[in-house]
């Protein structure tokens, strides 16, 4: 009984912590989120009411996930289990909709000639479909996994990195940084992902499989971004889009 009681108190306590670093997490993502789009509305010289209703919409769903995000995990803290795993079906039916909506948008954004500058349209193209397919998968994968609690924060935490590109995209100097515009913006991502691998070396003294699993499918993104992006079917596809 006294080794019970000896060994439960430290277990919790490291659940506890566990807790409030993925919050952590959860406030740093909409943080970053908040500063890329504030400092790209300061960079404006349109009005955001004159875009097309499907950028509305994809900016809508796209905040409601990050929104919801935080909540999730400040609820865990609280320990609204109920509570969290009722929001848990608005967040899987925001998660379609952004799949949906993030392919739709990018390419309209390719036919009406929205195009960053400093992306070639391939590698454009190929950068959010692949990024918000990534995060579909990871996500749906959490669901699943979802009495998993483990498997499920981890990999609904790298699913959530992989949206953050236009928001990492719209802080960093990317004209700047010329081809190497997409390895920058990977990088930080990056940075989110080893985050939590330290923070589990130091609390678990071990990374957890899922961050393997989240940050493989980061890394395979990004290797075939650049295979995909100037390959000559995309290319004749970016071509017929923008025609």
């Amino acid at each position: 009984m006294a080794t019970a009681i000896t060994t439960g108190a430290p277990q919790r306590g490291v659940l506890a912590s566990e807790r409030r670093f993925f919050l952590l997490m959860a406030l740093a993502i909409a943080a970053t989120v908040v500063i890329g789009f504030t400092m790209n509305a300061a960079r404006m010289h349109w009005s955001f009411l004159a875009l097309p209703p499907q950028v509305h919409l994809h900016a809508a769903a796209f905040s409601a996930w990050i929104l919801l995000y935080v909540v999730q995990n400040w609820l865990i803290v609280r320990g609204s289990l109920k509570w969290h795993r009722q929001l848990g079906a608005l967040g899987a039916g925001i998660a379609v909709v952004m799949v949906v909506l993030g392919i739709v948008t990018t390419v309209m954004a390719i036919e009406q000639h929205r195009v960053p500058p400093f992306f070639p349209p391939g590698i454009f193209l190929v950068l959010d479909v692949l990024g918000v397919t990534g995060f579909g998968i990871l996500t749906a994968w959490a669901i699943v996994l979802r009495r998993q609690a483990a498997w499920h924060k981890r990999l609904m935490l790298c699913g959530t990195i992989l949206v953050m590109s236009p928001a990492i995209g719209r802080i960093l100097p990317m004209p700047l940084l010329g081809k190497f515009a997409g390895l920058g913006v990977f990088a930080v991502m990056a940075l989110y992902v080893i985050a939590g691998m330290v923070f589990d070396v130091r609390s678990r003294g071990r990374v957890h499989s899922a961050y393997w699993w989240g940050g493989g499918v980061l890394v395979a993104t990004q290797m075939l971004i650049g295979l995909l992006g100037m390959s000559p079917p995309v290319l004749r596809l970016v071509e017929r889009l923008a025609a």
